[in-house]
């Protein structure tokens, strides 16, 4: 039977991950709140706690929790450093407050207070009894002051003193208090778990001679160039030596010619496999050259992780009891009817030799994080079992700090949950295919307000390799334009297919969401300084994000009120408030929409008479407002979108 005398009830604790089978995710800097609904019977006072101990230690420490309204309290703290850490709430009824306001009550309807003194004095006399070191001191001092003070004046000034309730609050042991059931975990990661912008370029397409297969030197020397765009992750498709077998030719045709590269995911030849490197890309050493000089420019390096093998990769003939064998002796390649994947081989995740198979896939890992690599694009893990991903995570964390895995997962919403809920640490998202005002705004609020907050990351690409998709298809500048000022200001990661987004590629496969003439199957020559290119702005969003603290977080943002569905506007904003950033979008990528938006103006402590500047960092501009509501205009040809720093004049 439980304990009948703990009378405070402890409900609805977010964040709890499925009961705290999950941990929830935060990282370093980032404000981690915790809210319960917390109650008991009668009108006394009720003390809680957020109670959390930091990983390699014993000591739990109490955070004072507050009322927000109708029996839902709140606390919050800010990490400094990475780890997972436990946490969890604590209540009790507090007699001693409910004493000091039963007090204060009685004063102001000039009642006697002298009962209250004794109960007081009584409950600290109580407390200094139960010490048994540290605390009697400080609880004698109390009692006497309690019984010697003759001024009524300074004795209620002490009684009502929030230090008298720290120090009995400290020292007497609150007694029957409820513990809610659950220990829970949070883990805390690094910075760029929350904040990155992604560029990804093929390195064999970057060549100092046109056409010619480039190489990791070749990438080092892009690296200026994509510092100084404001990119702090350039990833990389496979690097692996590529299969012969049932290579795949231009535009994914089914029989490649002599000189055709093939499609980097079908990894594995006679050369090597996941832990080999295409021998024309160059050699480890300069692999690692390459990481040491893109860390001077404050770039990570990101490798994709494909769990999949050409048809001459050595797994087959080393272990063929991963693969999975039709009846006649052939081994089965990848196929998602009617698509055909021809150059790949799956995994048999159901072999009799699957631990072998999990320890190997893990040291593919093990083997690149060891070459110095910190970040993975993992390929389709919705495709492999979700046991493996939360096995392999778990051990990785284990291992090493700040481990960043983006889940390539274009699927459906549960299963790209369950990813996140299971370790990785990102997500491709569904923004590809968000076009209008209230698929966004449906969108957002579902990320950003429901529990998908405390454990999905989402990052938005404005494109892949994979997909061209219909907004960008023969489009032309407003509409690359618009796509980029979304995913960079609604989502604090963001990422795209770099070249290809740069200069606008908007030429589809016949009937399909894909490029034509796709770099998967061909090296490329890209003319980076075509004229009309998009470098210019892309280089000055990303430098806004930078700057700016409040775009650095994805679940800070509020839509406003616009009487124009062609137009949305929605802010973002630190943890302090110091740095507002309100963003208005134009939808029409043809023609000028215009409205009246409503500014909050109130929740700034900016007055109705009041005049307010709203500087325009994307067009250089400066506007002083006044009020509530004010006019915006946008025109696809000219000012195509404002991002605004709101500042007082």
């Amino acid at each position: 039977m439980k304990n009948g005398r703990k009378r405070v009830v402890i409900e609805n604790l977010r964040p709890e991950v499925d009961k705290g089978k999950y941990y929830a995710k935060c990282t370093v800097g980032e404000r981690f709140t915790v809210q319960a609904d917390i109650f008991a019977d009668s009108h006394d006072e009720i003390s809680a706690f957020l109670i959390v101990k930091e990983p390699g230690l014993n000591d739990w420490k109490r955070i004072p929790m507050k009322l927000v309204e109708n029996d839902l309290w709140e606390a919050s703290l800010i990490f400094d450093k990475t780890g997972l850490y436990k946490y969890t709430i604590s209540a009790y009824m507090d007699h001693i407050k409910t004493l000091q306001t039963h007090i204060k009550k009685k004063l102001n309807a000039n009642q006697d207070i002298s009962l209250e003194i004794k109960m007081i004095t009584e409950y600290v006399s109580s407390g200094a009894n139960k010490q048994k070191s540290g605390g009697i001191k400080k609880l004698d001092a109390s009692i006497k002051k309690l019984e010697n003070e003759k001024s009524k004046q300074k004795l209620i000034t002490y009684l009502l003193d929030p230090i008298i309730y720290e120090t009995l609050d400290k020292h007497c042991s609150a007694e029957f208090t409820t513990t809610y059931e659950n220990k829970l975990t949070v883990l805390v990661e690094r910075k760029e778990s929350r904040f990155s912008s992604w560029y990804e370029l093929f390195p064999r397409s970057f060549s100092k001679t046109p056409g010619k297969h480039g190489t990791f030197k070749d990438c080092e020397r892009m690296l200026p160039e994509i510092a100084t765009m404001g990119f702090n992750v350039l990833y990389f498709p496979p690097i692996h030596p590529i299969g012969n077998t049932n290579r795949k030719g231009k535009n994914n045709a089914i029989v490649a010619n002599p000189d055709d590269p093939g499609s980097p995911w079908s990894i594995g030849s006679e050369l090597g496999g996941h832990k080999a490197i295409h021998p024309e890309l160059g050699t480890m050493k300069d692999f690692q050259s390459l990481l040491k000089k893109a860390k001077d420019y404050s770039i990570e390096i990101s490798l994709d992780i494909a769990f999949q093998c050409s048809q001459d990769h050595p797994y087959i003939k080393e272990h063929p009891e991963w693969f999975l064998w039709r009846p006649d002796n052939t081994i089965k390649y990848a196929e998602n009817p009617p698509k055909k994947y021809e150059d790949i081989v799956p995994f048999n995740f159901e072999t009799a030799k699957w631990q072998e198979l999990w320890k190997e896939l893990e040291s593919i890992f093990v083997f690149w994080i060891e070459k110095g690599v910190r970040i993975f694009r993992v390929d389709n893990p919705h495709t492999k079992p979700y046991v493996f991903w939360e096995w392999l995570i778990a051990e990785i964390n284990k291992k090493y700090e700040g481990i960043i895995f983006l889940a390539e997962a274009f699927t459906r919403n549960k299963k790209m949950y369950k990813l996140a809920k299971i370790g990785f640490t990102q997500s491709y998202t569904y923004f590809t295919w968000r076009y209008t005002k209230k698929e966004f705004i449906t969108y957002m609020n579902e990320l950003t307000k429901t529990g998908l907050k405390d454990i999905f990351r989402p990052n938005f690409w404005t494109n892949t390799p994979d997909i061209l998709s219909v907004d960008l298809q023969h489009a032309k500048k407003p509409s690359f334009a618009n796509r980029l000022i979304l995913a960079a200001t609604l989502s604090s990661n963001y990422g795209m297919y770099g070249p290809a987004f740069e200069l606008m590629d908007n030429e589809p496969f016949p009937g399909k969401e894909e490029y034509n003439n796709n770099e998967k199957y061909e090296i490329k020559i890209w003319d980076r300084n075509k004229p009309g290119n998009l470098r210019e702005l892309i280089t000055k969003v990303n430098k806004i994000r930078n700057e700016n603290e409040a775009l650095q977080s994805t679940c800070n943002i509020r839509f406003y009120e616009i009487h124009n569905d062609q137009l949305m506007v929605y802010e973002k904003f630190s943890d302090d408030k110091s740095n507002i950033i309100i963003v208005a979008v134009n939808f029409d990528t043809v023609y000028k929409q215009s409205g009246w938006v409503r500014i909050p103006i109130n929740d700034f402590k900016i007055k109705s008479d009041e005049e307010y500047v709203m500087y325009d960092l994307l067009n250089n501009l400066s506007f002083t407002w006044k009020n509530e509501w004010n006019y915006i205009e946008l025109n696809p040809t000219g000012v195509a979108a404002h991002i605004f720093r709101l500042e007082r004049k």
